[in-house]
């Protein structure tokens, strides 16, 4: 699992100034991208040839009333372009031979999170981690 965390990281710091947190920060400075494992499709080939990792890459782009932080997300959210959320993950789909592919599938939540007392902007984009 580290080496997984560690390759998102890596793809994602690809995006200028994104900082990334392989736990759920207790106080986040963002733009900061967290990575939450949502759950396990074990045998999904035969003999344990295909495991999928699912995750919740949740990017938080700032307070929820900074014009920044909406122009950020602004700039997150296409598939393609230098700051695209989903070009940075596929970057290098393979995380360098430790997994056998990866995919940026939807962005199914925009909107506000609550964490420490403040209101966030952020956005949710779910990745699947064929390993």
């Amino acid at each position: 699992m580290a080496q997984i965390r560690t390759g998102l990281a890596t793809n994602l710091a690809t995006i200028s100034g994104m900082r990334t947190a392989e736990v759920i920060p207790d106080n986040p400075q963002p733009p900061v991208a967290v990575f939450e494992l949502d759950r396990v499709e074990y045998d999904q080939a035969m003999k344990n040839g295909l495991t999928i990792y699912r995750f919740t890459v949740q990017v938080i782009v700032g307070r929820a009333d900074a014009r920044s932080a909406q122009r950020w997300l602004d700039a997150l959210i296409p598939p393609e372009g230098v700051s695209s959320v989903k070009a940075a993950i596929e970057s290098n789909r393979t995380f360098s031979g430790v997994i056998q592919d990866c995919r940026v599938e939807s962005m199914p939540a925009i909107g506000s999170v609550q964490m420490n007392d403040q209101t966030y902007l952020a956005a949710q984009f779910d990745v699947a981690i064929y390993a």
